[in-house]
C-alpha cells in the first residue's frame, strides 16, 4: 500500500514543498528513501524504526520504500523524520489517510519526543504559498510557524500525542499566533557618549539614510562605542523586513523559541580572523548564509577594518550594489539576501596614532602599506568618512551626558517617513538604494549646487559612483533638514564627508 504525505524543504533560504511518498510491498525487509537525500535523510530510517517501536506501534516487516519528490532536488536536513513516520503508519493501516491539506515537519528522538528543526519560518511561508491549511511543527518551534499569517499550526511534543490527534482520540488544540513581549534588553545609549558630536551627526545621517560609513580615529577614541549605539537610533524594522531577515537566521538555527521573530535590525560584528566563505556564505554539500545575509536589513560592523584579509572584504564589493550575493559551488547555486548598512572603524596607521600625536613612528611607508589594505574601490562604496579625534580631560570629566537616542531617533524616523512618502510601498526602502531614476526625479541640483559640484568632481577625483552616493548623501541630509530640495549646505555637508584627506594616499 502505498501513502502520500505533505512535508516541507529548503533551498537556500527558501522554503518548498516536498511530498513524501511511502510504500510497503512484499519481499526481504528492507527500508530505503530515495529523492536524493544526503546522510541526515538517510539516519531518519533508524529514527524512525526506533520512534515506532518506542511508542508501541508495529513496525512493518516488509519492504519499505520512501520516495522525497521531488526526486531531483536534493534533500538535507532532519525535518523529514514525521512525514515518513505518518506515511509508514497509514499505510500499514495504524493510522487514517492523512489529510491531503495537512503538512508535517519534525526530527524525531529514539523515544518519539519531536524535536525542532532550523528554517521553520521559510517552511511556513512556503506551506502558506502552497495552499496547506494546516501544518503539524514541533512544540519548541511552533511560535515560529505562526508567524506565516494564514495557517492552522499544531504544536507536536510527541508521536503519541500526533496519533492520538489523527485517530480522533485527544485532538491537539491549535497553537495562538505568537505577539512578542515586552522587556527586551536595553540598547546602549548615545547619552553615554561624552562628546564627539561631529562623529554623532555623521552616524545619525547614515542611520537616516541607510548609508555606509567608515570611522577613522585613535585607539580609544570611542569608534566602536559609537558603532554599538548605532541600532538604537535606526528606524524600526517594518513586518516584511522582519520576516526577510528572520528567515535567515532561521535557517541557521539562530532563532529561539522565546524570540522566534528578529524585532530589531541585526547587529553583526564578525572577528577580523573570519574567512571569504564566512563572510558571503558557502558549504559543502549545503550552502549556507553568511554574515553579510546575517546582517540583511540590519547593520554589518567590521571593526579594525585593515586587518581582515583581503579577500574577504573585497568579496563584499557586488552585494553592497545588488543587495543580494550568489553563491556557486560544484554542488550547486544559491542566492541570499544581503541588503545592509556597512559601519567600518580603523586606525589612521599600525601603531594607531598618524596625524593625531607624535606617539606615531611609523614611517610613510608603512602608513601608506597600512592603509593600501583597503582597496579604492571598497572605500568608494563607502557614502560617509568621519575623523573621530581623541576626546581631551575636560570634555570627559565635565561635559554632561550627551543627547539620548530616543531623540536623534525621533529624527531619522521623520527622515525615513519623507523617503517613504517619496519613493511609496513598492519603490526603494531608503535614500541609499535610489537608482538611477530615483537620483534624477529626486536629487536634482539649482545652479549653484551644481558649480559647486562640479569642483568638487575635479578637485576630489570622484568616480560616477562616488557622484552618486554624495546626491544620495546630500538627499538625506536635506530630508533631515525638512527641505524640499538639496541646498548648498546639505551639499558641502555630503562633500565634507567624502573628504579623505586623513589617508596617507
Amino acid at each position: 500500500m502505498m501513502t502520500q504525505v505533505r512535508s516541507l524543504g529548503l533551498h537556500g533560504v527558501e522554503g518548498y514543498q516536498v511530498l513524501a511518498e511511502c510504500d510497503l510491498s512484499g519481499g526481504l525487509p528492507n527500508f530505503e528513501i530515495v529523492g536524493l537525500p544526503d546522510a541526515a535523510v538517510k539516519e531518519a530510517r533508524d529514527r524512525v524504526r526506533s520512534a515506532v517501536k518506542n511508542c508501541g506501534f508495529q513496525f512493518p516487516v516488509s519492504r519499505i520504500t520512501v520516495n522525497l519528490a521531488p526526486a531531483d532536488r536534493k534533500k538535507g536536513g532532519t525535518m523529514y523524520d514525521l512525514p515518513i513516520l505518518v506515511g509508514i503508519l497509514a499505510a500499514q493501516g495504524q493510522l487514517p489517510p492523512p489529510d491531503p491539506n495537512a503538512a508535517f515537519l519534525g526530527e524525531l528522538s529514539l523515544s518519539g519526543a519531536v524535536r525542532s528543526i532550523p528554517g521553520m519560518l521559510p517552511m511556513a511561508l512556503a506551506a502558506r504559498e502552497a495552499g496547506i491549511k494546516a501544518l503539524f511543527v514541533p512544540a519548541d518551534a511552533v511560535g515560529e510557524a505562526t508567524l506565516a499569517k494564514g495557517l492552522t499550526v499544531y504544536p507536536v511534543a510527541h508521536v503519541k500525542e500526533l496519533v492520538a490527534h489523527l485517530t480522533g482520540q485527544c485532538p491537539l488544540s491549535p497553537a495562538a499566533p505568537w505577539t512578542p513581549t515586552p522587556g527586551d534588553s536595553p540598547i546602549p545609549d548615545f547619552a553615554e557618549v561624552k562628546g564627539q558630536e561631529n562623529v554623532k551627526r555623521a552616524l545619525e545621517v547614515a542611520a537616516a539614510g541607510g548609508h555606509n560609513i567608515l570611522m577613522i580615529g585613535p585607539p580609544g577614541s570611542g569608534k566602536s562605542m559609537l558603532a554599538r549605539r548605532l541600532p538604537s537610533i535606526l528606524p524600526s524594522l517594518s513586518e516584511r523586513e522582519a520576516l526577510e531577515a528572520t528567515a535567515v537566521h532561521s535557517v541557521l538555527g539562530l532563532t529561539t523559541k522565546d524570540q522566534p521573530l528578529l524585532t530589531r535590525r541585526p547587529f553583526r560584528s564578525p572577528h577580523h580572523t573570519i574567512s571569504a566563505m564566512g563572510m558571503a556564505g558557502g558549504g559543502n554539500p549545503l550552502i549556507r548564509p553568511g554574515e553579510i545575509s546575517l546582517a540583511h536589513n540590519g547593520v554589518l560592523f567590521l571593526d579594525e577594518l585593515p586587518e581582515f584579509h583581503k579577500d574577504v572584504l573585497e568579496v563584499m564589493r557586488q552585494p553592497m550594489e545588488e543587495g543580494r550575493v550568489q553563491i556557486t559551488r560544484a554542488t550547486g547555486s544559491e542566492v541570499f539576501p544581503a541588503r545592509f548598512m556597512l559601519v567600518c572603524a580603523m586606525n589612521p596607521c599600525k601603531c594607531g596614532w598618524y596625524g593625531y600625536d607624535h606617539r606615531c613612528k611609523c614611517n610613510p611607508k608603512d602608513v601608506e602599506k597600512y592603509q593600501y589594505k583597503i582597496s579604492g574601490p571598497l572605500l568608494d562604496r563607502i557614502d560617509l568618512m568621519v575623523d573621530v579625534p581623541p576626546p581631551d580631560f575636560d570634555t570627559l570629566a565635565e561635559k554632561p551626558d550627551g543627547e539620548p537616542s530616543a531623540a536623534i531617533k525621533a529624527r531619522v524616523d521623520a527622515a525615513r517617513s519623507l523617503q517613504a512618502q517619496r519613493f511609496g510601498s513598492q519603490g526603494v526602502p531608503c535614500n541609499a538604494q535610489m537608482g538611477r531614476g530615483e537620483l534624477e526625479a529626486f536629487c536634482p541640483l539649482d545652479s549653484g549646487c551644481q558649480s559647486m559640484m562640479k569642483g568638487a568632481f575635479e578637485r576630489m577625483g570622484l568616480t560616477a559612483r562616488g557622484y552618486d552616493r554624495i546626491l544620495r548623501v546630500a538627499r538625506t541630509i536635506a530630508d533631515l533638514d525638512g527641505s524640499r530640495d538639496i541646498q548648498l549646505p546639505h551639499l558641502a555637508e555630503a562633500l565634507q564627508y567624502r573628504a579623505t584627506g586623513w589617508m596617507a594616499r
